[in-house]
């Protein structure tokens, strides 16, 4: 019997604010949108982060046995700056700077982008369509939307009309804005837009003579406007309704609001079930993002090639993390996290490989069957990896106390244990064992802050002599000190 049949799973659902029994539309087989990354840069981990709170959902989902289709996009052409209907293509201000085609833009930062996944052993999706690949697909929906007057076109250019659609629709609804508010918010449109209404957003773009990305249509050269390909690729691969669309939580207003809206004025249906949104990592207690600068890149982390942490940390132990957190909470990225990450991991590393070493009894001296229900039950409530953690270490512990013979288990309750403990740590959370020059790492550490002590010591007494020699002989093999005012640190 599958999984799914006997584990009933509970979803937060950003349309009706609360968690509700997940039931999907068809019987064990389940259809999952995510928006994917626009390509103009490298990914950074508040990226990451949001990709893989959804590889986490999805490799769960498959755990329990469902069939999914998980439809992951890239945006190679129609996002503007600052998120607007006005301005230059990322893209192609990329290209323009580097002097280079947009092509190439797109393809450099894709294959950046999947590289970084592959190092956090992220699933692939199981199709990851581009806009470009679909500029007849959205030239269709916008013709549609037009015959049925939620529509407009003005010189070239083409106009969802919101307070129309609102007449007979919710427009708002997932965000929770209404429309009054914010048009008693809104500036006047300035006189050189086409806009009827400040709030109306583009659905295709006339394109300036200077814009490289451009396409023929019915009603100029231009492109689509950004938030039309989400609605053309999920429509085209997971049909007018689907499970789940995910993103992050950035995305909500106004992207996924005017996904609705182009969805249920082509569909004439509500078009996603469940609204799911991973939350934001910050730095420096602010959020991470491309535009500010405020970022830090996964490479930089692998590396230790930033001014942010003491030393580099694996991809795994970064994940893990993450992972550390719920999917809808704010995560501050810090050192000190990251190592007591690292800490954690590597406790629970140990404790998986002493379970074929351990020894068997009569008896097993902890519920085994409640514990492997209770890691079940943390991933079904909303996919509470911070608890299914905690779970994970329970689990370590008791590994602990068996080896120190102050706890015992049968051969078949262990059996369900390591059988266990791998689906969780392995398949569902998709952490690697780190390879076996790096296992050390954390007994590494504590080698160089002795050396890092008695060096101190040798400075205070004054043989720079031998404080040299330590630093000196750490940095042939490749360990590098930084003295600074809050003291020394080292990097590989």
């Amino acid at each position: 019997m599958e999984l799914h049949k006997t584990q009933q799973l509970q979803i937060y659902n950003s349309l009706s604010k609360k968690k509700e029994t997940f039931t999907p539309i068809h019987e064990g087989a389940i259809g999952m949108y995510v928006c994917g990354p626009t390509v103009y840069s490298n990914v950074h981990l508040g990226n990451c982060r949001t990709f893989l709170s959804f590889d986490l959902v999805f490799r769960y989902l498959k755990h329990l046995g469902f069939k999914v289709r998980y439809v992951r996009n890239i945006t190679d052409a129609g996002h503007l700056e600052n998120d607007a209907d006005s301005g230059e293509d990322r893209i192609a201000k990329k290209a323009r700077i580097e002097e280079i085609e947009p092509m190439e833009v797109v393809q450099r930062y894709t294959i950046d982008f999947h590289n970084t996944m592959a190092k956090f052993n992220a699933l692939p999706p199981s199709i990851e369509p581009t806009a470009t690949g679909h500029i007849i697909e959205q030239i269709g929906i916008i013709e549609e939307i037009l015959k049925k007057g939620f529509a407009y076109e003005r010189n070239g250019s083409v106009y969802f009309d919101v307070l129309k659609f609102n007449e007979s629709h919710q427009y708002g609804k997932l965000s929770g804005r209404n429309l009054e508010d914010m048009i008693a918010n809104s500036r006047e449109l300035e006189g050189q837009s086409d806009k009827k209404n400040p709030q109306d957003f583009a659905l295709w773009k006339r394109a300036e003579p200077q814009h490289i990305m451009r396409w023929t249509s019915p009603w100029s050269d231009g492109f689509p406007g950004w938030h039309l390909e989400c609605t053309a690729m999920s429509t085209k691969y997971l049909g007018e309704q689907f499970d789940i669309h995910g993103g992050g939580m950035d995305l909500k207003f106004p992207h996924h609001e005017c996904e609705i809206a182009q969805s249920e004025a082509f569909c004439s249906k509500t078009p996603v079930n469940y609204w799911m949104h991973a939350n934001m990592l910050t730095l420096n207690g602010q959020k991470m993002a491309k535009s500010t600068g405020n970022n830090i890149l996964p490479n930089e982390i692998f590396s230790g090639e930033n001014t942010v942490l003491a030393k580099p940390f694996s991809p795994t132990v970064t994940k893990f993390f993450m992972y550390q957190a719920h999917y809808r909470s704010i995560l501050d990225f810090s050192s000190d996290a990251l190592e007591a990450a690292e800490k954690g991991y590597n406790r629970l590393m140990d404790a998986i490989n002493q379970l074929d070493k351990l020894p068997t009894g009569n008896e097993t001296t902890m519920d085994i069957a409640a514990w492997k229900q209770s890691c079940y039950d943390a991933m079904n409530d909303d996919f509470n990896s911070p608890i299914l953690i905690a779970q994970l270490f329970e689990a370590a512990k008791f590994i602990n106390s068996v080896k120190d013979a102050k706890a015992s288990i049968t051969a078949e309750d262990l059996a369900t244990l390591k059988t266990t403990l791998h689906a969780f740590v392995f398949d569902v959370l998709g952490l690697q064992e780190v390879a076996a020059g790096s296992q050390n790492t954390g007994k590494l550490s504590g080698a160089v802050e002795l050396l890092i002590q008695l060096r101190n010591e040798a400075r205070a007494n004054k043989d720079f002599a031998t404080s040299d020699k330590i630093r000196d002989e750490l940095a042939t093999i490749g360990i590098q000190l930084k003295d600074g005012k809050d003291g020394t640190t080292f990097s590989l």
